[in-house]
């Protein structure tokens, strides 16, 4: 037999609430000529809480109210809300879809909100199948004020599910279900992949109890948020990211007004000390928005750190390996709209190499932009090393009478051909040395103290060499 995956649609698949579009659109097409009192409130209360009784209760006199209206110009206004409701579709959702798909299972879209007002959003997006409320109809094409079948929710939801599953040839203990509503577990526990998207807190705690997948739409796979707040842990983390909080520097912080406040965009800074991660965050934070980081593997599968990198939106690189995945990860991220930091030199020069004027940088975010097109917003940091020296296990956090002081300058976007990656690295380079103090910018003769705080402690390679270690085509 074959299988499938079902998914729920309001505040699973889509930000919010639906009936908040449809309920406009049929207004402003005259459908209906007002508005329901309270429902404003409701829709509110819907998506910040989850489903609830009332707003079911409502739903359900929905039939009544389109009693005599034709279901060819409710479905006119349909296909009027649907780029709308398109629109509000989550960023990593068409990726799940995609995911099935590859794998050979329908892709079917199981809602309460009534068939006629949904179905020209399914086709837009190539769902295999509908399950929806119906509404009946007579011999003129109105509708009569009753169901035509049952109430498509919560055991509703189950059966009518089942009904198509049995018609259809599909097991559903091979399938999978996607919902943010408790009132759906009858739907979850009758297939054999339950998961819980964007979980209503009731579900949240029933998800714990019967070690159900919770997952969300809006962010990468394995990104933590917080419940009920619906917060990034990391958006609620990055609040905390003041310089206060590192009372061992002074900062010095700039130019944060070009970095988007709600788009993708590519964020290069030069690397200078394992702080850099700290200094481009706390730059970030300013606006409030969440950043994922390209890291080293060896971060990825640390104790502790490992899954805390990845609950905070890292992406994992294996540097040396040529894998295109990192990339991939950032193009998604990107493409969602998300802002994406990375280090184009790959590493923090050691040695001689350190104290080079000359930035050089790898390929990967060149081909990012050119990929995405999303612009390339260049930070210089500066100081950073005298924080967190290559040398040291940790930051010199007692360092609180005389802190070492760190400039982050963000620029502005760079121009970019997106036809030479080589070409391209170096003007980003370029403008991330712009935007270091003159210092950063002129060649001196390091002492052997500073040349020893550049290597790791652990260091054995050689320094001879340190300056060709750039391979250019990752």
């Amino acid at each position: 037999m074959s299988h499938a995956a079902f998914f729920d649609l309001d505040r699973t698949l889509l930000s919010g609430a639906s009936a908040h579009v449809v309920s406009r659109v049929l207004r402003e097409t005259g459908v209906v000529n007002r508005s329901i009192p309270g429902e404003s409130l409701l829709y509110q209360v819907f998506e910040t809480f989850g489903e609830n009784l009332p707003s079911m209760v409502l739903g359900r006199q929905a039939v009544l109210a389109m009693k005599g209206h034709s279901r060819d110009v409710v479905r006119a206004a349909a296909h009027t809300a649907a780029p709308d409701l398109v629109a509000m579709l989550q960023p990593y959702a068409t990726k799940v879809f995609e995911e099935h798909r590859a794998n050979g299972l329908k892709v079917v879209l199981a809602t309460t909100t009534p068939r006629d007002l949904i179905e020209p959003f399914a086709q837009l997006l190539g769902f295999d199948d509908v399950i929806a409320t119906t509404y009946a109809v007579d011999a003129d094409g109105n509708y009569t004020g009753e169901l035509d079948g049952v109430y498509v929710w919560s055991r509703g939801k189950r059966d009518a599910v089942k009904a198509w599953a049995n018609a259809n040839g599909i097991d559903l203990a091979g399938s999978f279900a996607y919902s943010d509503s408790v009132f759906d577990e009858p739907l979850l526990t009758s297939v054999g992949n339950p998961v819980c998207v964007n979980p209503d807190w009731r579900l949240r705690l029933m998800a714990a109890a019967r070690r159900w997948p919770v997952t969300h739409f809006d962010v990468p796979a394995g990104v933590a948020k917080i419940p009920v707040v619906g917060l990034e842990a990391q958006q609620a983390l990055m609040k905390f990211a003041r310089p206060e909080v590192f009372p061992y520097a002074r900062f010095t912080i700039t130019g944060t007004e070009n970095i988007p406040k709600d788009s993708a965009a590519i964020i290069c800074g030069n690397h200078r000390s394992y702080f850099d991660i700290a200094a481009i965050s706390l730059a970030v934070a300013k606006t409030g928005r969440a950043v994922r980081f390209l890291g080293k593997k060896e971060v990825f599968d640390a104790p502790v750190i490992g899954p805390l990198a990845t609950a905070l939106g890292g992406i994992r690189v294996e540097r040396g390996t040529g894998s295109d995945e990192p990339l991939q990860a950032a193009t998604e991220s990107l493409m969602a709209g998300d802002l994406v930091a990375i280090m184009p030199q790959g590493t923090i020069p050691r040695g001689p190499a350190f104290f080079d004027p000359v930035l050089k940088g790898r390929w990967g975010a060149a081909r990012l932009a050119a990929e995405t097109k999303a612009p390339v917003i260049p930070v210089g940091i500066w100081g950073t090393e005298k924080v967190w020296p290559r040398n040291a296990k940790l930051p010199n956090i007692t360092n609180l009478t005389s802190p070492p002081h760190v400039i982050i300058t963000v620029g502005t976007p760079v121009h970019l051909s997106y036809t030479d990656p080589d070409a391209d690295t170096r003007l980003i380079m370029d403008a991330i040395s712009a935007l270091l103090p003159p210092e950063g910018r002129e060649y001196r003769e390091p002492t052997e103290d500073e040349l020893r705080r550049s290597y790791p402690s652990n260091y054995k390679g050689d320094p001879d060499s340190e300056e060709d270690r750039r391979p250019g085509l990752d």
